[in-house]
């Protein structure tokens, strides 16, 4: 497991939802059963837009076909098995624990829905502002009212998470998981980070052992 000084002076821990805390596998095979596409083809440009840096909304330019008249929603079954016990653990653990992310209108009230019970359950669409924004990492801040360098961003994304928040003065921990986050974890940038994991449980374990 890796160490750290860095998380010492932590006292917020702020998550990404997709991939993050929501495995969004079946939204994406559900989001591909109505356009009209198969899953495979829909994940296998979705890798190819992460491989190549380019946002994901291209993903129905690329396959020809009309974007959703909706997006997917989330359910308690979408939520990584490690999700729900971090964010009890951090808070037990005494951290401020927020939620913030790309999420549409509805994502907020659905992730409550489905067990998350936080003080800030933010979404992009509520704020009028989206990642990688500086104006997004600042609100951030001003929701969590502690200075930038004892508030750790948690995500699987080098482009959306990582730089971003760092460029804001916070903490990083990179999540390898999902397509982002197995495609960034090979570029060079990854060493930005200030912590590199492979789960949640990870995260807690090191943020345990640096108090």
């Amino acid at each position: 497991m890796e160490t750290t000084d860095a998380l010492v002076d932590i006292r917020a821990v702020v998550l990404d939802v997709g991939e993050t805390l929501v495995d969004e596998t079946r939204a994406w095979t559900r989001v591909a059963q109505g356009v009209g596409v198969t899953p495979l083809a829909l994940m296998g440009v979705l890798g190819a837009l992460a491989e190549r840096g380019e946002p994901h909304t291209r993903v129905w330019e690329v396959l020809g076909v009309e974007p959703p008249a909706r997006p997917p929603t989330i359910d308690a079954v979408d939520l990584y098995p490690d999700a729900l016990p971090t964010l009890r653990a951090l808070r037990a653990a005494g951290y401020v624990v927020a939620i913030a992310g790309n999420q549409p209108a509805g994502a907020e009230d659905q992730l409550r829905a489905a067990g998350v019970d936080l003080d800030v359950v933010a979404s992009s669409a509520r704020w009028g502002v989206a990642k990688p924004s500086p104006a997004f990492f600042a609100r951030v801040l001003t929701e969590v009212r502690l200075p930038p360098d004892q508030v750790l961003y948690v995500g699987d994304r080098l482009d959306n998470d990582v730089l971003p928040a760092r460029a804001a003065g916070m903490r990083t921990a990179f999540l390898r998981r999902g397509p982002w986050g197995h495609v960034h974890a090979l570029r060079p940038d990854v060493a930005l980070a200030d912590v590199r994991v492979d789960s949640l449980t990870e995260l807690v374990d090191l943020l345990t052992a640096a108090r």
